[in-house]
């Protein structure tokens, strides 16, 4: 499939209500829900300065994209597990009584044939309004949700967001911002990709490559050796990027920063600090080097499925996944070697909340005096 480049059945039983925390105080909330190709996640926050403080949050595996490379349809069983999952975000919303929210689906709902029709029995049972985003929507609020990581230092920026369906790789030249500015001028990326003003961030390129972790992982399933189906992964996510390649032939390594959002790179940091208990206060902004990332993917071939399995580090969900995700990783380093990729807990969630903040004008400006 050739990556997209920019121009310019039955009732579903009542879930049982899930239980939340209490909204504090008579502020507004804001939320901002993602339903991706394996999960669907949703986060209620309130602004606090220049960042927000969640209130209450939702994650859980649904599966939407199961059997879609095969059958080009979302399936009967992968519905019902994602609308008993939305009847539970559609509670919390009306608990915490939120009437600022985005709710977006992304490259599963973009590829089925029944996308549209799945979005409308959403709406009809559940209450919720889902819009399906392109692959560019996408891209820019990966970006935003990673602006507060990245350094005053950092001239040329690659943010990677290895998603279920698909990846999104956003390349962004800063020189021509000065270094307190750079995290305001990415924030203000969320309308588009269109550089304004002298000052203004710059998209170098951008791709979104319609292989992910579930979709990558289902392409060669059918290969048995461990080592031999990572290779291939890797080798053929690699051949994806064919088209996108700004500064490839001599890639910076002064000044240049990779950010990673997705749960591989969050794994991955996991299992390069040992962490057996997830942190995320440890794990979010952490910066590790390609040696590093390397020694972690390399100690999971060695593990080998069930080593993988028994890994308390990876988790039962994230298992079936990780090594489709490292390969993706793997290829991106070697062709942009780092001692500054940046470890990313956040994701399209963090960028929807950010940017409907930012609307409202409720976040403060940290840099000002």
């Amino acid at each position: 499939m050739t990556p997209k480049r920019p121009v310019g059945a039955g009732a579903i039983p009542k879930t049982v209500e899930s239980p939340a925390l209490a909204s504090s105080g008579s502020e507004p909330l804001y939320a901002a829900l993602d339903l991706g190709t394996n999960s669907c996640r949703m986060l209620v926050a309130k602004p606090q300065g220049s960042q927000f403080t969640v209130v209450d949050s939702f994650s859980k595996s649904v599966q939407l994209g199961a059997g879609l490379e095969k059958t080009g349809r979302l399936s009967r069983s992968s519905i019902y597990r994602t609308i008993q999952a939305l009847r539970v975000c559609q509670q919390k919303l009306k608990r915490h009584n939120v009437r600022r929210m985005r709710l977006v689906a992304t490259e599963a709902c973009r590829r089925a044939l029944n996308g549209p029709e799945f979005m409308k029995r959403v709406h009809r049972e559940t209450g919720l309004k889902l819009e399906i985003i392109s692959p560019q929507q996408e891209a820019q609020l990966a970006v935003v949700s990673c602006a507060p990581l990245v350094s005053r230092n950092t001239e040329q920026l690659l943010v990677v967001d290895i998603g279920g369906g698909s990846t999104e790789l956003v390349w962004i030249d800063l020189t021509a911002v000065p270094g307190p500015e750079r995290t305001r001028a990415i924030m203000q990326m969320h309308g588009g990709f269109n550089a304004v003003g002298t000052a203004a961030a710059r998209v170098v390129d951008w791709i979104s490559v319609p292989l992910g972790v579930a979709t990558l992982r289902d392409q060669f399933r059918d290969v048995e050796d461990d080592g031999a189906r990572f290779a291939l992964m890797s080798w053929f996510f690699e051949e994806s990027l064919a088209e996108f390649a700004p500064y490839k032939d001599d890639p910076p390594r002064e000044g240049f920063q990779i950010v990673g959002t997705s749960g591989t790179v969050t794994t991955v940091a996991a299992s390069h600090l040992g962490l057996r208990r997830y942190d995320r206060n440890k794990v979010d902004g952490l910066r590790m080097t390609s040696e590093e990332i390397d020694k972690v993917i390399r100690n999971y071939l060695a593990l080998g499925p069930a080593g993988r399995r028994r890994d308390p580090r990876i988790g039962t969900d994230r298992q079936v996944l990780i090594m489709s995700g490292a390969a993706i990783l793997q290829a991106l380093l070697r062709c942009w070697p780092t001692d500054r990729l940046s470890v990313a807990d956040r994701g399209l969630r963090e960028g929807m909340l950010y940017a409907l903040m930012s609307a409202d004008g409720v976040l403060e400006d940290e840099t000002k005096p």
